[in-house]
């Protein structure tokens, strides 16, 4: 198992990314960091910096995703966009594995210009969404309730006024094997208009214009599906559900929702 990224074992931070792309870790021979080819700068789009943040928070994501009970093991997926690279998570390894060294970045046709590490298997839906929307992060999860909620429904139920906060009533798209280019396009038109769906037998999907919103969403989304689960399982009743007219006075509202400035 690596070391985890405060340990002697690996880079001391995840600053230390951006210090051996600029020749600041006694690397300035090789030009290159442990499993990171290119740092001096071949292959890469903007800068050292900002990439070497943001795989930071992406890997703080990832990690998030299994402690608050979203994904197993390593399903699931995280990604976020730097300029014209994908920053995403690599397949089959652990997250609480992953360093600064491990960083791996795609561009938009999916070239890996970035790491050693395969990317996920679901890259070809982590890019549909990129070239289609205006997303900045990606996540990806294998939620419970939500992937339950999948296999009973077309759409989410209004239970609460938070599908506003996604763009609407939240669609389920169509199973396909995943990895696949039919699995993005049947999210594809899932998303239409919205900023988050539930694919059928499958799980999550929902971007946002950073990592912490596309997160937030993913949890409000499994949130609400939970919701629709412990109303409906009352014998001899249903939940009560809101209109279409209710959630989109909701969403007008929150639009203005939060501090400002």
């Amino acid at each position: 198992m690596r070391a985890p990224p405060s340990s002697p074992g690996c880079l001391g931070s995840w600053q230390d990314l951006h210090m051996a792309e600029q020749g600041g870790t006694g690397q300035e021979a090789e030009g290159a960091v442990r499993g990171v080819p290119g740092t001096r700068g071949e292959g890469f789009t903007g800068p050292g910096e900002e990439r070497a943040e943001a795989w930071a928070e992406l890997v703080a994501t990832a990690r998030r995703t299994v402690a608050d009970g979203l994904v197993v093991g390593t399903s699931g997926n995280v990604s976020v966009r730097v300029g014209d690279t994908v920053l995403v998570t690599p397949s089959g390894v652990p997250y609480d594995r992953l360093t600064p060294a491990d960083v791996t970045g795609v561009d938009l046709e999916g070239r890996q210009v970035l790491g050693t590490l395969v990317p996920t298997s679901e890259l070809p839906l982590h890019l549909a969404v990129y070239r289609t929307t205006d997303a900045r992060a990606v996540v990806h999860t294998h939620a419970v309730h939500a992937t339950a909620v999948s296999t009973l429904v077309d759409e989410l139920p209004a239970i609460h006024y938070m599908a506003a906060a996604l763009g609407g009533p939240v669609r389920v798209a169509a199973y396909a094997t995943y990895g696949t280019p039919e699995l993005a396009g049947n999210t594809l038109r899932a998303l239409d208009g919205r900023t988050g769906c539930l694919m059928r037998n499958h799980g999550t999907l929902t971007h946002g214009a950073g990592l912490d919103q596309a997160y937030d969403r993913t949890a409000q989304l499994e949130w609400m599906c939970r919701v629709w689960l412990s109303a409906s399982s009352v014998p001899g009743l249903a939940p009560a559900l809101l209109s279409r007219e209710q959630l989109a006075e909701a969403g007008e509202r929150l639009r203005g929702y939060g501090q400002r400035g």
